[in-house]
């Protein structure tokens, strides 16, 4: 693969950091930091420009904060300025890594998403389906992924492309944090470690852009190996989530030991106990869907929360707690969500709760 030279002044070129901001802004306008940002934005971006050009930007302190729908989980996000930085080194380095991803690779790239993996996977399950083979589906999961991933490993995978040492000791800084550590000890949920005891050498803060770009890539590793050494045809991953179809249930549980030996070896990840060979008639559950040849339904717990949920806000909108303009907008993306499956009893349901809540 081509190196990568010569990128880092690309980065604090200010066009490019211009459209970070632009980027970074969407949706968050009123925000006060965003807003405390804006009402002086170019003086504000010399100074990132000139603090990366000195090599002098250090990465903010994460605000830290807990989250308890569906379970409990810590949420970090970087004050505004540093959002801008992410969007910076993004523009430029993503597109190129880009290029060396596998096509059924799909979080996280334009143009794939949620809906498409689903999509490409029932194109499958309807090829094989008419195979005269019985075909069984491999499920793998990633235990812990985003809070698994291991610092040195990542920035070796990063050196053995970018040969810029400004561009590497900014991710590095990016990587590892010195304020914030990201990294959960073996077996531990991450409830059940304080903020404190966790490791400083694993693990990225979910939601970081930065985060999704070094997940893509670390993880094309394990792609590589599958679609190259492996000669996998029906391959398919979305995130942590990988999907492999063949009609030999005991070659399935040798490529799932020579990819949890590969994960274990070169990238220092485990599987988790979700990891399962199945015939694929029973539905292969992906993307938040279960899927068959003919067609797809939401995943159970998913059509139990949007129920509870719609229940939530028509009793906010009831008591005047709610605008029905916001609960009209939480309607409509429940309906996108439903366009995209066979969801005719749901939808049903969905529209009996709201008729019954207008009374």
């Amino acid at each position: 693969m081509q190196s990568i030279k010569n990128i880092y002044e690309k980065i604090y070129d200010f066009e490019n950091l211009h459209k970070a901001w632009e980027e970074a802004r969407k949706g968050k306008r009123y925000r006060d930091d965003v807003l405390i940002f804006n009402a002086n934005y170019e003086e504000h971006l010399i100074d990132i420009q000139n603090q990366l050009i000195y090599g002098t930007y250090e990465v903010g302190r994460y605000h830290t904060f807990y989250v308890y729908e569906p379970k409990k989980r810590l949420i970090m996000s970087l004050p505004f300025k540093d959002r801008i930085v992410q969007w910076a080194i993004y523009r430029q380095l993503f597109p190129i890594y880009e290029k060396s991803f596998i096509y059924d690779s799909y979080a996280c790239r334009r143009g794939k998403g949620t809906h498409k993996a689903a999509d490409r996977l029932q194109y499958w399950l309807r090829q094989t389906e008419r195979k005269p083979e019985r075909y069984y589906y491999l499920k793998m999961d990633i235990s812990k992924y985003f809070y698994r991933v291991d610092h040195e490993i990542l920035l070796n995978i990063l050196k053995r492309r970018i040969k810029d040492e400004r561009l590497l000791d900014l991710l590095e800084k990016i990587i590892n944090c010195e304020s914030t550590k990201f990294g959960l000890p073996m077996g531990k949920e991450p409830d059940e470690v304080e903020v404190c005891d966790r490791l400083g050498n694993k693990g990225m803060p979910i939601g970081n852009l930065t985060s999704q770009m070094f997940a893509n890539i670390y993880l094309n590793e394990v792609d590589q190996y599958a679609k190259h050494e492996l000669g996998l045809h029906y391959y398919i991953r979305y995130m942590d989530d990988i999907i492999i179809l063949h009609h030999d249930k005991k070659y399935l549980a040798e490529v799932k030991e020579l990819l949890r030996v590969f994960l274990d070896e070169n990238l220092r990840l485990n599987l988790n106990n979700k990891t399962a060979i199945r015939p694929c008639s029973m539905g292969i559950d992906f993307v938040g869907y279960r899927i068959w040849a003919t067609h797809r339904r939401l995943k159970k717990k998913t059509a139990v929360k949007i129920k509870r949920n719609m229940k939530r806000h028509i009793e906010k909108v009831k008591a005047g707690e709610e605008s029905k303009e916001r609960m009209d907008r939480t309607i409509a993306s429940y309906r996108g969500i439903l366009s995209h499956c066979n969801s005719y009893g749901l939808r049903q349901s969905l529209n009996q709760l709201f008729i019954n809540g207008k009374d």
